[in-house]
């Protein structure tokens, strides 16, 4: 697939998965790791070495990054990240780029740190992602709409495959899953704190009517979903 040019202000849906379809997130270390790499090469700035101390906490947060202090210039994000959603073999981003060739470089700097970190951890070597990530441009309003509950909801795969075939028997059930499924900025778009210094989550709450209401339109949408309607958008 050919990479859009990517526009500034314009939104997109971007993804990746592991080399051979491997997994690229193998604990909660990796996955809290990889958002915290959201956050910190959402900068301008070029990233900063710094060094990373993992502390086993009680709780969903089985560990905690505590940078060393070093004094940097204020923030000046490259891109608004507005939705993610971790699964152990890929990911899914919808982003919209804030200044000229920012997705280019966030993403660089998003792939050769994460998976330089990985490499160490792991003792390997050689790429860790199957090529250059895909991205999609998101034209229509349709697109727009479906696309969010779409990421948000990759996540069932997990526990409850058959979502994609509007199969789900306990639909409770499936969204305490997706309400308690931290690798994901579902949580903190139905106003459950999560990781909600990642997120610029005002353009689409503002458009779905604030967190009860997309909550809402999510159990809503997973009934009464039609993927083919975004099947040109999901990239998988």
């Amino acid at each position: 697939m050919k990479q859009p040019i990517f526009a500034d202000n314009q939104i997109y849906h971007v993804y990746n998965r592991g080399v051979e379809k491997r997994n690229i997130f193998l604990d909660d270390q990796d996955r809290f790791r990889f958002i915290h790499d959201l956050f910190e090469f959402n900068d301008e700035t070029p990233a900063a070495n710094i060094y990373y101390k993992f502390n086993k906490l009680v709780g969903f947060q089985s560990y905690e990054v505590k940078p060393r202090k070093i004094e940097r210039e204020p923030r000046k994000t490259l891109i608004n990240i507005l939705a993610f959603c971790l699964m152990p073999n890929h990911f899914h981003l919808l982003l919209q780029q804030r200044k000229e060739n920012g997705i280019v470089k966030f993403m660089q700097k998003l792939g050769t740190g994460y998976t330089m970190s990985f490499n160490q951890k792991y003792e390997r070597s050689g790429s860790l992602f199957q090529g250059t990530y895909k991205a999609i441009l998101v034209e229509k309003d349709s697109h727009f709409i479906h696309l969010p509950y779409y990421i948000h909801l990759n996540s069932l795969d997990i526990k409850f495959p058959e979502w994609r075939e509007r199969e789900i028997k306990n639909y409770k059930e499936a969204m305490d899953f997706l309400e308690n499924y931290h690798w994901s900025s579902f949580p903190d778009y139905i106003g459950k704190k999560n990781f909600p210094s990642v997120t610029q989550r005002k353009i689409l709450l503002e458009f779905f009517g604030g967190p009860e209401q997309y909550k809402k339109d999510t159990i809503k949408w997973l009934k009464e979903m039609n993927l083919e309607g975004i099947k040109d958008l999901i990239l998988e």
